[in-house]
């Protein structure tokens, strides 16, 4: 008879920054929203672009425009023993990136600030940075992070997330996107730390495509993720169409996340 045998590995900072993110957005109300989207015309035009332009470079513009132009996605939740409600001005998109690193898969959270004042072309170009660019000076503040003892590793995450300062933007976002379409899957309900978080599943053949909004429900009620759902869609095919259909020069870089 074969005895089954366990092993076990420490959990090492980058798994445990993971664990303890996840663990922190545990205490959240997240609630998501879906919303299918019409994104044919989008699709076509995107194909017939010269420019290589991925669908997360696509909806980080798209909805950070949404973002800049409603406060309440640009606010977060303050507890204690006077709850408050703070807004900033800022508005930075923190983007889930997939990593292999010494032979292990490990998840990065890239910034990109004010993602709707920027080019489809430059926010490829920072995506593909990010992608491949050299991990120890993309991420230094998350490494950082990583090397700390758990317990005060925990201390910083929390601090940041309940923080009222301007900094709170850049640590840890205004708005999220984490998408696994490029793998033909849908991560319909992802742990976050910010008030808002999008993701979208695969375009199905008909030009279809669900959007899922999750929402922090201390701040924002499920009306306000609708409507901004439907916002989405109408920037998706009024505004970035149109900015596909005028590109002129080719990237350099040919994968696209």
């Amino acid at each position: 008879m074969q005895h089954s045998t366990v092993t076990t590995d420490r959990c090492n900072g980058h798994r445990g920054c993971v664990a303890d993110i996840a663990m922190l957005a545990r205490n959240i109300p997240l609630f998501p929203v879906d919303r299918w989207c019409n994104l044919a015309d989008l699709a076509e035009a995107r194909s017939a672009s010269q420019h290589r332009i991925g669908w997360a470079a696509i909806f980080l513009k798209a909805y950070g425009k949404i973002v800049h132009e409603t406060p309440a996605l640009r606010s977060w939740f303050l507890p204690g023993l006077w709850p408050r409600i703070a807004t900033t001005n800022q508005n930075v998109a923190t983007l889930a990136i997939n990593r292999t690193n010494n032979n292990s898969e490990q998840l990065y959270w890239a910034r990109l600030h004010q993602p709707e004042s920027k080019s489809l072309i430059e926010i490829q170009r920072f995506i593909d940075n990010c992608c491949n660019g050299s991990i120890e000076e993309l991420f230094k503040r998350q490494r950082e992070l990583e090397l700390l003892p758990g317990f005060l590793r925990k201390a910083v995450l929390r601090w940041n997330h309940r923080s009222g300062s301007h900094k709170r933007c850049s640590r840890i976002g205004t708005f999220s996107l984490s998408t696994l379409a490029g793998y033909g899957a849908s991560n319909h309900f992802h742990p976050t730390l910010c008030t808002t978080s999008i993701s979208y599943r695969p375009i199905e053949a008909d030009g279809r495509c669900l959007i899922t909004l999750i929402a922090d429900h201390r701040v924002i009620d499920g009306v306000v993720v609708a409507r901004s759902l439907a916002h989405l869609e109408k920037v998706l095919r009024q505004e970035i169409i149109p900015e596909l259909r005028s590109q002129k020069n080719p990237l350099a870089t040919d994968a696209t996340p």
